[in-house]
């Protein structure tokens, strides 16, 4: 029998007049897989609440949230199901119910010390899943946006199918998988993100996730949610599609939200969940009768049983009569289950004659081998890196501003007792600097998507640890870790003055080169160890204080404490420097100013090269010892890494619960219409109009030669969305839905590389509104959930969302009712207390963050709301309940907009105004949502009486292109309909006639319903107990903006105390010691990397929803740093200047701290700059290190000769006053002492008195003004920061308007 016929036989067996009319067959040419039984008996899963760092502190009016208790929670229930072999099987459930959880456990994705598992799961009576092939889609999509939707495709094939598959075949199958996936029109489109990088649209994403997966061919194939995103005609195609596959012996297992009639008749069987509890596991065609049974009356003809099921399963906590109701209803089902289950699903199965016996495991047909991985990943990695030009140029300029601005600070170095110093600072520079800014930046990628593909490719068995390693080294050789030495090199070397030999050179840059190897290397190991970013840079950021500290250039050797001079043995700076001191002065004799022989006069000892290697405790010639301890440190970080990367697992964390400490808050059965304010009139009616709206995006292409062309995203779109209903776009994916929501709300930016340019008019009442009054009248729900806060309750987060957004004129106690009132609306009782979570913590499920999104625009009952497909990943039940909340908005006179993919048939009805779009942004029908099937009919086109008219309009306007005749047939079907559509005359006309009226003002009766951003002196104090929270249940930030401060301080302590007062010190530990509180820098730029990024995201969306203030979010994260930076000043004086012996006064002391406090302040503030001024987080990261990097050299310790135009920039470095007031305050009055070698012809120390040090570095200057000058630039740093901020948030324009 084939799958057509299949098909149609289990709709038959289904009896309630459902038709399936799809009769296309699959055609993907896999090979057999091993059949799969999966058993699950009682499985239960407890989540044990962490009691970590936060919950020791108690922040006054900071949180609503104490601990919970009990200190577990019990998320699935004693769930028992079967998945037979070659079956399709769906997990279904409203949003929360545990779906995911489920999916997880079957796949073994969920673990970790939080998770407590009871319970078994079988593959094939194995209890190892590892016995059998499978792959996983994940909810969210992990893709590299530079990749084309074929090249993604080919790449998955050449990991994923086994090694005997010939390079044609994989070929083939990826062309099968594009056409059965509806890909065809997008394969050579990039599959972008949806952020920064555009391409794809969502619902094409999802389908590339899932051909990934396909790919592996697996026996068993887990799906979380793959039709969300996905119009309804994708939809259907796609688990047909897995339909066609089951039928090969796969065992094919997805979660579902909201299947259409013919999508249900699909499944095979069904594990129906509701509030982690099993309602019914079983065959899909008994499941109907099986709650019939229990709840008699509830199904009727011609309702669609997927939203039946989750409909009776439901808990309606909308009103306290509904959810008493609901949840008898609920326990009376779970009760019968439970019994009904131990009859179904013996514990221990005895029964095995309708299942095969495997004795033994099934041999696991491994992917690629690793040679065909090595090729495969390399290639990968080169063309995303050749693709990301943004972060090429990254590394280059890195390269190459460096070199040349070190070149110009140590620009020919004269061969004088300062150009020797000099010469030391800059071998320092080049063995050093360099690579902590490389090593910072690999980080950054690392941490990033960079190992979050590796992750999931690991976790699949697709790609290996070996593989990978090797391959990001080879991807990167030519594009970085040859060429990036090689221009710093070449550049920096020869601005110096050094010698002009071939071997010098050469030999100069292999250390270079290696230390290149050694940095890319480690920084893979600090990412392997934690793949946060905050906690990557800490362990990188000690690591290297001690390698910076043991290389012998802040501190001579030989001075070192015993107790860590051990360390620069295993140091690799200390081995770098080494071999550069050594090729740069070994037997090398300088410019005496004294007459006579240079190298046997006594007083020109100090310019002797070997003199001057003696003075740092290293070797004349000693370079080929360092150079291979150099590979030796190359190949120990990498085994360290692929070691970490195989066996340093990485747990999901799990969100607690928190209890409300307000009583009040936990009135949960309160009538939700009680809360609404009694007599509230209908708001001013807003008719939106658009006429002939078009977009096209400019952009630059790569088959153009980077030349920018055009690209068409909507066509002359005219619609009228009319006040008092649900006004809805539909369209297929990639038809331009989302773009014109994100135009219509002025959401669409232009940048350096892509341009948005817009023509048409958008009308409100027949006016031209400003694009102040626009945003102002608008809310705006975005497809994703990117604005949540993930470490607070959904309760705080409507809290503090009703707190910033709602009037002023409101009381606390008004705003609070007014979010419980949100929370019961959109049925967010039972998770009102319960964390966000995000893609590393586990928090509420994907549908309850899209009700949150929702619940904070609808707050302020927006005068116009549009929404971005708001029913996506949300159950029948929740969508149905979510748009009756917008139809009650719409009820009282505001303006209702939404994308919808999915839509249950009769919701239909209640829909107001109704824009088709088919892909390419053509407008196939614009007017009553109830005329619309009586439009197509007079086309030619009937709608079924017993199908969705949503799904119909779908299909009438999508192509099929998973055959040629099916596309053919199909497109001259849709060209039909798009030519026959004129738009409405009347819109037009109006616009016509009225032209001088329509771009007028709009008038007072809507200016009057502007709504304001919140106060700043109402705005502050919310925004600081938010963020007090954030760093409450966030002690990986605290620790961090601390342990960065303090670990420096605490390792510059063990180094340099307690300091002596004799040459050593004189010319080398004390400048060494002052020198390295400028790394103090760095570290404020990196606590600002760490936190800023997320912050300034988050700002953003809630600016563009005219919230609060740049002036409330700047002072707000001013005040929430500063007291971490006074903190950790005050710390770490304690070490720099107590501890290692500087002088050891009270004003010392106080100096040193404000110092500290004025450097960690000005490098945020460079952070804040490059951050807002750059888009690309990596980009300006770099940016910034550069910046950093050459404010330290040019401070005047380390470069003592600088030509005049760069002391003339100098005079805005911090550090420069830094130095200035440092250096006077520590050496003024001290007085040194030497041994015999050490003297002068003449019997005396060459330096005596901190005065002839002072004046050795030209820095005998008053350091009071210094200071204030220090302090000053810190208040200027800041002030620029908040006017670039202020400057970025500036409306100028959104897309250029033609």
């Amino acid at each position: 029998m084939t799958a057509i016929n299949d098909i149609t036989a289990v709709s038959t067996k289904m009896g309630h007049g459902w038709n399936i009319q799809d009769q296309h067959e699959e055609k993907i040419s896999f090979t057999d897989v091993a059949p799969v039984d999966i058993l699950m008996r009682q499985v239960s899963v407890d989540v044990a609440i962490p009691v970590g760092f936060a919950e020791f502190f108690d922040l006054n009016r900071s949180s609503d949230v104490e601990s919970a208790s009990p200190k577990t929670k019990r998320i699935l229930d004693r769930i028992s199901a079967d998945f037979p072999k070659g079956s399709l099987c769906a997990i279904m459930g409203g949003s929360g119910s545990g779906k995911t959880t489920l999916l997880n456990i079957l796949s073994h994705r969920m673990g970790g010390s939080a998770v407590v598992l009871s319970g078994s799961v079988l593959y094939n009576d194995s209890p190892a899943l590892s016995s059998v092939t499978s792959s996983y889609v994940t909810q969210t999509d992990i893709l590299l946006p530079s990749l084309t939707v074929r090249e993604t495709l080919l790449y998955a094939a050449a990991l994923r199918l086994p090694s005997t598959t010939t390079d044609r075949e994989r070929r083939n199958l990826v062309e099968e998988i594009i056409l059965e996936l509806g890909l065809k029109d997008c394969a050579n489109t990039h599959v972008g993100d949806g952020a920064s990088h555009r391409g794809c649209s969502g619902g094409e994403r999802r389908r590339v996730s899932i051909g990934v997966q396909m790919l592996s061919n697996p026996s068993v194939l887990f799906l979380d949610e793959p039709t969300t995103g996905l119009d309804a005609t994708s939809a259907y195609q796609l688990i047909k599609m897995l339909k066609s596959l089951s039928f090969k012996g796969r065992t094919i297992i997805c979660t579902i939200h909201q299947p259409r009639h013919d999508i249900f008749f699909l499944f095979d069987r069904i594990t129906l969940l509701s509030q982690g509890s099993a309602v019914y596991s079983g065959p899909t065609n008994e499941s109907v009768s099986w709650f019939e049974s229990l709840v008699p009356g509830s199904f009727s003809e011609h309702l669609n049983p997927a939203d039946y099921l989750i409909g009776v399963a439901a808990v309606d906590n909308r009103t306290a009569e509904t959810e008493l109701k609901t949840r008898t209803q609920l326990t009376g089902l779970v009760e019968a289950w439970l019994k009904e289950s131990l009859v179904r699903f013996p514990a221990q199965p005895s029964d095995t004659s309708g299942r095969e016996q495997v004795k033994q495991p099934v041999k696991v047909v491994h992917s690629a081998g690793v040679w065909r991985q090595i090729r495969t990943l390399t290639s990968r990695t080169i063309r995303t890196t050749i693709r990301n030009p943004m972060d090429l140029m990254a590394s280059w300029m890195e390269a190459i501003t460096m070199g040349l601005v070190c070149g110009l600070i140590f620009l020919n170095l004269p061969k004088t007792l300062a150009g020797i110093r000099s010469r030391e600072a800059a071998l320092y520079t080049a063995s050093a600097m360099q690579g902590y800014l490389i090593l910072l930046y690999d980080i950054y990628r690392l941490t990033g998507p960079s190992l979050s593909l590796f992750d999931r490719e690991h976790s699949e068995r697709v790609v290996g640890v070996i593989p990978w390693v090797i391959s990001t080294r080879l991807a990167r050789l030519l594009l970085e870790d040859i060429i990036v030495p090689l221009l710093f090199s070449v550049i920096f070397y020869f601005m110096c003055g050094f010698d002009a030999n071939a071997g010098q050179f050469f030999s100069f840059y292999v250390v270079i080169l290696l230390n290149q190897f050694i940095v890319v290397s480690f920084a893979m190991v600090c990412s392997a160890i934690s793949r946060d970013f905050a906690i990557a840079t800490l362990i990188a950021n000690l690591m290297f204080t001690f390698q910076s500290f043991s290389s012998g250039f802040f501190i001579q050797a030989a001075t070192i404490p015993v107790y860590v001079r051990w360390i620069k043995w295993v140091s690799w700076v200390f081995y770098g420097f080494a071999a550069l001191v050594a090729n740069e002065f070994s037997d090398k004799i300088y410019d005496c100013p004294v007459s006579g022989d240079p190298a046997t006069n006594p007083d020109c000892i100090q310019y002797n090269g070997n003199f001057v290697l003696q003075n740092l405790s290293y070797h004349p010639h000693w370079y080929t010892v360092p150079a291979c301890m150099l590979v030796v440190f190359v190949v120990v970080f990498n085994f360290m890494a692929i070691a970490l990367l195989q066996f340093w697992t990485i747990d999901v964390r799990i969100a607690g619960i928190h209890a409300s400490k307000n009583s009040e808050d936990t009135k949960r059965y309160q009538d939700v219409f009680a809360l609404k304010p009694k007599g509230r009139d209908k708001t001013v009616a807003i008719d939106v109009d658009l006429v002939d709206m078009a977009l096209t995006i400019e952009k630059p292409s790569l088959s153009s030669g980077l030349k920018k062309v055009k690209l068409p995203i909507l066509h002359g779109v005219t619609a009228r969305f009319e006040a008092g209903s649900v006004n809805v776009i539909m369209g297929p994916s990639g038809s331009g839905k989302s773009s014109l929501l994100n135009l219509m709300a002025l959401r669409l930016k232009s940048t350096l590389f892509t341009q948005y340019h817009s023509s048409g008019h958008l009308l409100l009442n027949g006016f031209q509104p400003t694009e102040l009054q626009l945003r102002s009248l608008c809310s705006y729900v975005t497809q994703d959930d990117n604005s949540l806060l993930p470490f607070f309750t959904v309760r705080e987060m409507l809290r503090f969302a009703a707190g910033l957004r709602l009037p002023s004129s409101m009381s606390a106690k008004q705003k609070d009712n007014r979010a419980e009132e949100v929370i019961q609306m959109m049925g967010l009782s039972d998770c009102a207390d319960c964390l966000i979570g995000s893609e590393s913590t586990k928090g509420i499920s994907g549908g309850e963050k899209r009700r949150v999104s929702i619940a904070v625009q609808v707050l302020t009952e927006p005068r116009i709301l549009i929404a971005d497909e708001p029913t996506s990943g949300l159950d029948a039940f929740t969508a149905s309940s979510i748009l009756d909340v917008l139809s009650g908005l719409a009820a009282e006179g505001r303006t209702i907009i939404i994308t919808i993919h999915q839509s249950r048939s009769e919701l239909f009805h209640q829909f107001g105004n109704l824009l088709l779009l088919a892909k390419g942004g053509r407008v196939a029908y614009s007017g009553k949502a109830s005329s619309m099937i009586t439009y197509f009919g007079q086309l030619g086109y009937q709608c079924p009486s017993n199908c969705n008219p949503s799904d119909w309009a779908l299909d009438l306007v999508s192509v099929d292109l998973r055959d040629s005749k099916a596309e053919e047939a199909s497109r001259a079907k849709v060209e039909e309909i798009l030519e026959a559509y004129v738009p409405k005359i009347s819109s037009a006309s109006r616009l016509e006639s009225n032209e001088k009226q329509a771009f007028r003002s709009l008038p007072s009766d809507l200016i009057s319903l502007k709504k304001e951003p919140a106060p700043f002196h109402v705005a502050f104090p919310i925004l600081i107990r938010r963020g007090l929270i954030n760093f409450k249940r966030q002690p990986n930030l605290v620790i961090a903006r601390i342990a960065q401060v303090l670990g420096l301080g605490l390792v510059e302590a063990l180094f340099f105390a307690p300091l002596k007062r004799d040459y050593i010190a004189a010319s080398v530990n004390i400048v060494g010691a002052v020198q390295e509180i400028l790394a103090l820098y760095f570290v404020g730029m990196l606590q600002n990397a760490a936190l800023y990024p997320i912050e300034r995201n988050v700002f953003y969306k809630e600016h563009d929803d005219g919230a609060y203030s740049v002036e409330a979010f700047f002072a707000v994260y001013v005040c929430l740093e500063v007291p971490f930076e006074i903190l950790s000043g005050l710390l770490f004086s304690l070490l720099a200047d107590i501890a290692i012996n500087l002088p050891r006064t009270i004003p010392m002391y106080f100096i040193i701290a404000l110092n500290c406090l004025c450097i960690v302040n000005c490098g945020e503030s460079l952070g804040i700059i490059f951050n807002t001024l750059f888009e690309s987080t990596g980009f300006a990261f770099n940016v910034t290190s550069v910046v950093l990097a050459v404010g330290t050299f040019m401070s005047g310790l380390m470069s003592i000769n600088m030509i005049g135009f760069l002391q003339g920039i100098n005079y805005i470095s911090p550090l420069k006053y830094t130095i200035a007031n440092v250096f006077p305050y520590v050496l003024r009055g001290m007085t040194f002492t030497c041994d015999d070698s050490q003297k002068l012809a003449n019997g005396q120390c060459p330096l005596t008195t901190g005065e002839q040090v002072l004046d050795l570095y030209k820095l005998n200057v008053d350091p009071a003004p210094m200071l204030g000058a220090l302090v000053g630039t810190t208040v200027v740093y800041r002030i620029v920061a908040y006017m670039i901020l202020r400057l970025a948030r500036t409306n100028f324009s959104v897309a250029k308007r033609t």
